[in-house]
């Protein structure tokens, strides 16, 4: 009975790890280094914590110490001081990552803070002081996100949430992850609150930071064309374009979001 229940186990696991890139079947995790910095996540709108699953099991399995932030997407600034506080309780360097809307909170949380020694944009905004993330998608053509949103959802205290339609949303933002964990995502979304987006951006960690960058070709949320552009603009140590992935490049392809986070890492430490 037990060999049998061992086999039931062994072939259930086997079809999550099909069903699911980011589901691990591992039954050990490498122990933490701790000469190795502290990887901090930071997710976008439209997301949450989870779309960053595999990237955390890949990099906990080199001994990575991982923390995936929860982004309030109430307002930039806000947002900033809050991951901001979250890196001030962390001791030694840490990289810090930011998907899409994050990229732009992370630019500013970075900020005089000495221990951040890198930079890892993930489909993401790196604004300048003063621009916003809706300006910067709208200065390329090929975002498709506005057509795919619900009506604004007004707040109590003023101002609108935003939403993707959920029977749109694998199709604009995770077209190239499997159909039932997209439709998961769109169950799970948190809005981001209207102003948030068109806030403009404080100070740009990026110009004293090291920077890496990685997207998909076909994102429809943000124009590959802009990311390249914020990029080059940044100086990136590396830009890695991920032929065919979608907005969430880091469900999708979270080896290869993996590796980029883990050389930024390497080539930092000190």
């Amino acid at each position: 009975m037990k060999l049998l229940a061992s086999c039931i186990v062994g072939i259930v696991l086997a079809i999550m790890a099909a069903m699911y890139p980011g589901f691990s079947i591992s039954t050990r995790a490498a122990p933490v280094d701790s000469q190795k910095a502290t990887v901090v996540l930071v997710h976008g709108a439209f997301a949450e914590s989870a779309s960053w699953n595999g990237v955390i099991d890949k990099l906990q399995d080199q001994g990575y110490p991982v923390v995936a932030a929860a982004n309030p997407l109430r307002s930039l600034k806000g947002d900033a001081g809050y991951v901001a506080s979250v890196l001030k309780n962390i001791k030694g360097p840490i990289v810090l990552v930011g998907h899409s809307y994050g990229g732009a909170v992370i630019s500013n949380a970075a900020t005089g803070n000495a221990n951040v020694r890198a930079l890892v944009y993930v489909a993401a905004f790196a604004p300048l002081p003063g621009e916003s993330a809706q300006a910067l998608s709208g200065r390329f053509p090929g975002s498709t996100l506005g057509q795919a949103l619900t009506p604004p959802v007004p707040l109590p205290g003023g101002g609108n949430d935003l939403y993707i339609q959920q029977d749109r949303f694998p199709a604009q933002f995770a077209a190239d992850v499997r159909p039932a964990e997209a439709r998961l995502m769109a169950a799970t979304q948190r809005p981001i609150a209207e102003g948030a987006l068109a806030e403009p951006a404080g100070e740009a960690a990026w110009k004293t930071i090291p920077s890496w960058f990685i997207f998909g070709s076909l994102d429809k949320n943000i124009p590959p064309a802009a990311q390249a552009f914020m990029a080059k603009r940044a100086g990136a140590k590396r830009t890695v374009e991920v032929k065919g992935a979608s907005h969430v490049v880091m469900t999708s392809h979270p080896a290869e979001v993996a590796r980029l986070i883990q050389e930024a890492a390497t080539a930092t430490a000190r």
